[in-house]
C-alpha cells in the first residue's frame, strides 16, 4: 500500500504528536511471535473516551456458519494476485456473551471498552489509513464493508494506535452478524508500514492467538492447538471485569492456504497459511463501575489527546 500526500501529512502530524507522548510498554513483538509461538500478553488497562452506538439484539444462537447461506468465512480484498484471495475470519464474539459487551460502544462496558483489555484501540487519530475489505456473513446482507478497523495500542489508548500503524503488529477488522449479532473478526499481525503492511509468517494464527491471550491472560502456544482446546481468563478495562471462555472449532476454515491472502508470505515451514481454527468467545461482565463520569475521564485525559483530532481536522480542511 502506498500512502497518499494526504495521508503521509497525516502521518506526519501523528509521528510529531508522538514524540510528546510519554513511552509507554509494548507486549512482545510480532518477531518474537514469530520465532517462538508462544503469545502471552496481558496489557496495561487504563481509560479512554468513545461514543456509542445501538445496542445489538441478543440472539437465540451463538453465530451462525456464514456458508449455510451463501456467505464466506474469507473476507473479500480487492486487487490480489490471484485475484479472489480473502483473509479468514478467525475470530468470533459468540452471540451468547452479555448483551452490554455485544454493543458497538467504548461506553458502559461496551465491545469497544472489551476489546481495551486487549491493547486493541480504534485507529490512529481516528484516520483510516489502510484498505478497506468486505465480508458476506450470510446474513441476507450481501457483501458489507468492515465496520472498523483495530490496532493494538502498545499501552497508550490515546495515540498508541499510530505507532502499530507504524511499526506494524496485532490488528483486525470486524464486522457484526445481522441475524445473530455475533461479531466475525479478521485478526493477524502485520509488518511495518514501509513494508506495506503485509502480514508476517503465520501471521493469521499468530494474531488469533494473540487476542486471546491479551483477553485471557494466558499463554497460547499456537502449534498445540487443535479443535478441543479452550482458554478462559478475565481482564478489566475501565472498571469493567470481562470473563472470556474461548473455545476453539473446526469445520468453519479450512487448514490450508487455498484462497489466502498473502498464502506465499505467511505459510512456515511447511505448514499451511491457516491451520482452519476458529476461536469462539463468550465473553461475561463480572464486575463494573457503580457510576462512571464522562467529566471526569475528560479530566485524565492527556492534552495531546484533545488536541490531535483538531489538528487532523486543520490540515484535512486544507484539501
Amino acid at each position: 500500500m502506498i500512502p497518499s500526500p494526504r495521508s503521509t501529512i497525516l502521518l506526519f502530524i501523528a509521528t510529531q504528536i508522538l514524540s510528546f507522548a510519554p513511552q509507554a510498554t509494548a507486549s512482545p513483538s510480532y518477531q518474537d511471535s514469530e520465532r517462538d509461538h508462544v503469545i502471552s500478553a496481558p496489557v496495561e488497562r487504563t481509560e479512554v473516551l468513545g461514543s456509542a452506538t445501538g445496542l445489538r439484539k441478543r440472539a437465540d444462537t451463538a453465530y451462525t456458519n456464514p456458508a449455510d447461506n451463501g456467505g464466506y468465512m474469507l473476507t473479500i480484498v480487492n486487487g490480489t494476485y490471484p485475484a479472489g484471495l480473502g483473509e479468514p475470519l478467525n475470530v468470533i464474539l459468540s452471540a451468547e456473551s452479555d448483551a452490554l459487551v455485544l454493543k458497538q460502544s467504548v461506553d458502559n462496558g461496551g465491545f469497544l471498552n472489551y476489546m481495551l483489555t486487549a491493547g486493541l484501540g480504534e485507529e490512529c487519530l481516528g484516520q483510516h489509513l489502510g484498505s478497506d475489505q468486505s465480508a458476506n456473513l450470510g446474513d441476507g446482507k450481501g457483501n458489507v464493508t468492515e465496520v472498523e478497523e483495530l490496532r493494538y495500542n502498545y499501552g497508550d489508548p490515546y495515540i498508541g494506535t499510530c505507532q502499530e500503524t507504524f511499526q506494524g503488529g496485532l490488528h483486525l477488522r470486524y464486522w457484526i452478524q445481522n441475524n445473530t449479532g455475533a461479531y466475525f473478526m479478521a485478526v493477524s499481525v502485520e509488518k511495518s508500514l514501509t513494508e506495506g503492511h503485509d502480514i508476517v509468517r503465520d501471521g493469521y494464527n499468530i494474531g488469533r492467538d494473540q487476542l486471546v491471550a491479551n483477553l485471557t491472560g494466558k499463554a497460547v502456544e499456537t502449534r498445540n492447538i487443535t479443535n478441543q482446546t479452550t482458554f478462559s481468563g478475565s481482564g478489566s478495562y475501565k472498571n469493567y471485569t470481562y470473563q472470556t471462555d474461548v473455545k476453539y472449532v473446526s469445520g468453519l476454515l479450512k487448514n490450508s492456504s487455498d484462497d489466502i491472502n498473502h498464502f506465499y508470505t505467511v505459510e512456515q515451514n511447511g505448514y499451511p497459511a491457516i491451520d482452519g481454527l476458529v476461536a469462539v468467545l463468550t465473553v461475561k461482565i463480572t464486575d463494573k463501575p457503580k457510576s462512571s463520569s464522562a467529566l471526569t475521564t475528560l479530566a485524565r485525559m492527556p492534552v495531546v489527546a484533545l488536541i490531535g483530532p483538531l489538528l487532523i481536522a486543520s490540515v484535512v480542511a486544507l484539501f
